[in-house]
């Protein structure tokens, strides 16, 4: 069998010839109709999954065309960070033909899988899609898309077609440098679980990278799992500095828990940022109802999304190397030492 073009999309002809079967069999299996013996089925299926094909489920008519839809894959509709996202994108689509369409994972990566089958199945424009890991079912599909693929919010890893994002690594380097610059040493992170968050898995790493540059180890860390909320915020701080009361930094995984946590301590009187300092990630809206003003990481994410956006109009080129990685953005507010306040 000769090598396809990867810019030719799948067809019945290429899983007939993986599979071994014929076209009007792989048919069958895959509309799931006629009588076919549970082994081929299982043959054709698998070559199928290897392959990342997805049937078409446009009419006939139109079989050989685009719909003007593009897939937006993300992993929550109520985490703060995603509605900006789509802020961005839908504004570089308004005037376009372009409609995006919102499928949502959960966090997990089989749910991915089952949202790309179906809606790569009607053939869409192009497909936007938060984060770099995916399964391999996942991967193969995007792969054999043939449209324009962009994985959004991190560029720490390899893309299957092209990446908008932040370099996770670099915010927490970033971070770190400015704790250890405010006089800061006995450093917390909170945070989710890290097979769950693969972006503040390395943000963790970036920091504790630099930490250990200078000399410093992270003093303790807290993790949880489930949703982030200001409750659970005011839970975790709680619990760390019960635990470890010598901190004297606390580092959250976002600005979520991050302000749950600086709500707690400004009710049991801590002298906020002369004897402990807090930051969060993300740079979210909700920060300015704080009673002061938490430090956070600006992560693009406005920009994320019109960049991305912009590649699947075809407005911008697809980057050279693959990615488009944009700089966080450090913003002090008002919860690390800064210039004179550093202790004496």
């Amino acid at each position: 069998m000769s090598p396809r073009n990867k810019n030719r999309p799948l067809t019945l002809r290429d899983v007939s010839e993986a599979s071994g079967v014929s076209e009007m069999t792989v048919s069958r299996v895959l509309r799931n109709r006629g009588d076919v013996s549970a082994t081929t089925r299982e043959k054709v299926l698998n070559a199928a999954k290897a392959l990342g094909y997805v049937p078409n489920m446009i009419a006939g008519g139109l079989a050989s065309q685009r719909v003007n839809l593009v897939a937006i894959v993300i992993p929550s509709l109520s985490n703060l960070v995603f509605p900006d996202v789509l802020t961005g994108i839908s504004a570089e689509l308004d005037d376009t033909p372009l409609q995006p369409v919102i499928g949502v994972t959960n966090y997990s990566l089989s749910r991915e899988e089952s949202v790309l089958y179906d809606m790569l199945s009607w053939r869409p424009s192009g497909v936007i899609l938060a984060g770099l890991e995916h399964n391999e079912a996942s991967r193969a599909m995007l792969a054999a898309a043939s449209v324009p693929v962009v994985e959004i919010m991190d560029v720490d890893g390899d893309a299957i077609d092209c990446a908008v994002g932040i370099s996770h690594l670099a915010a927490g380097r970033q971070m770190a440098a400015e704790i250890l610059g405010a006089g800061y040493r006995r450093i917390g992170f909170i945070g989710t679980h890290m097979p769950e968050d693969h972006r503040a898995k390395k943000r963790l790493a970036g920091l504790e990278e630099s930490l250990a540059e200078a000399g410093v180890k992270l003093a303790a860390r807290e993790f949880y799992q489930g949703g982030s909320s200001l409750a659970k915020g005011r839970e975790l701080t709680e619990r760390i500095l019960t635990r470890v009361p010598d901190l004297d930094f606390l580092y959250y995984s976002n600005d979520m828990i991050g302000a749950g946590g600086l709500i707690w301590c400004l009710e049991q009187g801590y002298d906020i940022p002369g004897n402990l300092g807090l930051a969060g990630f993300n740079g979210v809206d909700l920060l300015d109802g704080l009673p002061i003003r938490l430090a956070t990481t600006d992560a693009r994410r406005d920009d994320i999304g019109r960049r991305a956006a912009r590649i699947v109009a075809g407005r911008d080129p697809r980057p050279e190397d693959g990615k488009i990685a944009l700089t966080p953005h450090f913003l002090p507010g008002d919860t690390i030492r800064r210039g004179d306040r550093q202790p004496g």
